[in-house]
């Protein structure tokens, strides 16, 4: 039997064949274990009666070798299979891994991408290899990527930030990106997770707490905050702070029974007890002490929950002060109501929402005698009880409609026969919805038994009926002895009105003679005048043109010097025809118009008397109707005559002004003047010019006024509307700006 050399001897050996026994531990461990499966397998052999030939040294090594590399293979094959599922399960992670991974180059250029990066940017994993990872970032934070980027790259710690991504046709989404740079400086490997929502949800989160905050803030409650394991006050809303009077460093690190909030420590932890075993407590009434000792009621509700993994307190305080007192008034004012209906002088009934009797005061009880039980029966029963069907349904219709819409009613009379008792009874009554103790609606009737009230004012309705008929009787004989009065006044005035009409006619005869009278007088005149005159001047030119002919036909000399005294004798028949045209009608007044007429009539009036005449008008007023303006010229010709003949003046001023919607003219002299009182007296005066101006302006609606007083001078004043007062008003008498002043011209 051939025994298995020596470590040493075989170390020995390896050198002389050229092997390696130092080599690496693993190697060595390799040899030794195929050496320990030959010398299994040689005493296998062995025991079969197998032999071998050749060096035994070398075949044993030869076997040895074959050994370790069929192991080896094994191993290798085991490895390789190991490392291709490996590779397998890191493909799989990395390309369906919950976070985008991207291999990129120094200058941001996508190397490699992982399918849920390629996912999430809405790309193909080729179309993004080659690409720069810039352009998947938002333009606004491009350069904050490139200096993350050169962070990245400028060492071998890792870097974090959060950038916002757009791909294609996809919306822009927030993600967080971790990038370290890789051993060969030339790429870094970047992990890129998606956290849209985690931002969405922390913008939900803190819009969130803002309005919580304001809630906080703005909470018309107080609000407490508490740590239930020191039972002490963490946070305070304003309106408790205002509810107490405390300020919020003074607030915070107290406990309730501090505040008055609770009797004492012993209640304070009796309350945290409840709070820790049921999370909810909650106290109708507690006294409140503020900080200056004024004491007030409240209601609290205190409730345990979890917050960030830590137990809160939050009490909810409100103060009910004023409900309290509030309570205290409606319990006051149901005792006030209940004992109002019951001393009411009239009968009195309430009832409620659901249509029944609750309250009869001690005056309407007779009426509901015979309705037994009356307190909580529906009204509608105890209507049909009292009085016949049709009547008792329109009374029910009326109360329902108050109650549902609150139109009250009210009837002034109700006259029915009673079902209950057979007679026959008179009622006011009203009826108005009402808030009752408990809140609910109801509807309140008032009603007055007016039986006999109306039997009595029947009665007194017939007595004032023959009252009345008395009175218009003895009404009737006043009026016929007033109308006998009447009657005789009558006669009385008529014939003093017959007798004015005869006076009036008398006048009128008068009147007519002196018109009459003066026209024949002015017939007179011009007829003298024109014998006088004209006559005269035209006989002595038919004797001149004899004479002429006569002469002509004799001798020629002296010719010339007639007929030049015959043509003057012609021109003053002329002027003397047209000075009476001018008198008549001249014609200056229709060509040219009022202005130039009354300068002509001045003119020549000046030239004849030297009174110095002044004379100023508006140019509107040649704008006036013909039968104003004549009317406007013969006044003022009137006045001026007047005053040549009469006055004795030396200086008449002539003004025509606009006042309003009238035209005014006023001529004032200096002359001697003359007594108002005798003034367009035409039974004691022959002033018919005065009287003619006051007809000529009363024909064009105008007013004549006249102001003089001895040795004071006269004032005519004329006013004439511009507009047809006539007619638009026939009795309305034009209001004249005439003033009663008398108007001293001596100073002229």
């Amino acid at each position: 039997m051939q025994t298995n050399p020596p470590l040493a001897a075989r170390d020995a050996e390896l050198r002389e064949l050229g092997a390696k026994p130092d080599g690496p531990p693993m190697m060595t461990k390799l040899y030794r274990r195929a050496e320990a499966r030959l010398r299994k397998l040689q005493k296998n052999l062995k025991h079969g009666g197998a032999d071998s030939t050749g060096d035994p040294r070398q075949v044993h090594e030869l076997q040895v070798h074959q050994i370790e590399l069929e192991m080896q293979n094994a191993e290798l094959r085991e490895v390789r299979e190991r490392t291709e599922a490996l590779l397998e399960k890191y493909t799989d992670l990395y390309d369906f891994a919950p976070v985008g991974y991207f291999t990129l180059g120094s200058d941001g250029t996508v190397r490699q991408v992982n399918l849920t990066g390629a996912h999430m940017v809405g790309f193909e994993r080729d179309q993004l290899v080659g690409q720069s990872f810039r352009t998947l970032v938002c333009a606004s934070l491009r350069p904050a990527f490139n200096s993350f980027l050169k962070q990245v790259f400028a060492g071998q710690t890792k870097q974090s930030g959060e950038f916002v991504m757009s791909g294609k046709d996809q919306r822009a989404r927030s993600v967080n990106i971790e990038a370290r740079r890789s051993v060969n400086r030339h790429e870094c490997r970047a992990a890129v997770m998606d956290i849209t929502a985690r931002k969405e949800a922390e913008d939900k989160l803190r819009v969130s707490e803002v309005r919580y905050r304001r809630l906080f803030e703005a909470a018309h409650d107080g609000v407490l905050l508490l740590d239930p394991g020191t039972r002490k006050i963490t946070d305070a809303n304003p309106f408790m702070m205002k509810l107490l009077g405390y300020p919020y460093d003074q607030l915070v690190g107290k406990e309730l029974f501090e505040i008055g909030l609770l009797k004492d420590a012993a209640a304070s932890r009796e309350m945290f007890s409840k709070l820790k075993r049921d999370h909810q407590v909650r106290y109708e009434d507690l006294p409140l002490e503020t900080q200056r000792g004024r004491h007030q009621e409240v209601e609290v509700v205190a409730n345990l929950y979890q917050e960030n993994g830590r137990s809160v307190i939050q009490c909810n305080i409100r103060d009910i002060t004023q409900r309290k007192e509030a309570e205290d008034v409606l319990r006051r004012n149901e005792a006030l109501f209940s004992a109002l209906v019951e001393q009411a002088p009239y009968g009195v009934y309430v009832v409620d929402s659901t249509f029944r009797l609750q309250q009869v005061n001690r005056t309407a009880q007779p009426v509901f005698s015979k309705v037994h039980p009356l307190i909580g029966r529906d009204l509608s029963e105890v209507l049909h009880i009292l009085w016949p069907k049709r009547v008792a349904g329109e009374v029910v219709v009326r109360f329902r409609h108050t109650l549902k819409t609150g139109e009250p009613y009210h009837s002034l009379e109700f006259v029915a026969r009673r079902r209950d008792i057979g007679l026959y009874e008179n009622y006011e009554w009203q009826i108005q919805r009402v808030t009752m103790p408990a809140g609910e609606l109801g509807v309140v009737c008032f009603f007055t038994d007016i039986t006999e009230r109306k039997r009595s004012e029947e009665t007194q309705r017939r007595v004032d009926v023959l009252t009345a008929s008395n009175r218009k009787l003895e009404q009737e004989i006043v009026r016929r002895h007033a109308v006998e009065q009447s009657l005789k006044e009558s006669e009385k005035h008529q014939i003093r009105h017959l007798e004015q009409s005869r006076r009036l006619e008398e006048q009128l005869r008068h009147l007519s003679r002196q018109v009459l009278q003066a026209q024949e007088e002015e017939r007179k005149r011009i007829s003298r005048e024109l014998h006088d005159v004209v006559a005269q001047t035209l006989t002595g030119i038919n004797v001149r043109l004899a004479n002429l002919k006569k002469e002509a036909m004799v001798s020629t000399k002296g010719l010339d010097r007639n007929i030049d005294l015959t043509q003057q004798m012609v021109e003053h028949a002329v002027s003397i025809v047209h000075r009476f045209a001018r008198e008549l009608r001249p014609s200056v007044l229709d060509d040219l118009g009022l202005i130039p007429a009354l300068h002509t009539y001045v003119k020549a009036l000046q030239k004849e008397t030297g009174i110095r005449v002044g004379l100023s008008a508006f140019a509107a007023v040649e704008k006036v109707n013909g039968d104003k303006r004549t009317v406007l010229y013969r006044v003022a010709q009137e006045a001026l005559t007047n005053v040549s003949r009469h006055a004795k003046a030396s200086r008449v001023e002539v003004v025509i002004r606009k006042v309003a919607r009238s035209v005014f003219m006023e001529i004032i002299d200096n002359g001697k003047g003359f007594q108002e009182d005798r003034l367009l007296q035409a039974r004691n005066s022959n002033r018919l010019g005065l009287l003619g101006m006051k007809e000529r302006l009363e024909m064009v609606g105008g007013v004549l006024a006249v102001t003089s007083a001895p040795g004071q001078g006269t004032t005519v004043q004329a006013q004439i509307p511009l507009d047809d007062v006539r007619a638009r008003a026939p009795k309305t008498r034009l209001k004249s700006p005439i003033r009663s002043k008398k108007v001293n011209v001596q100073d002229l």
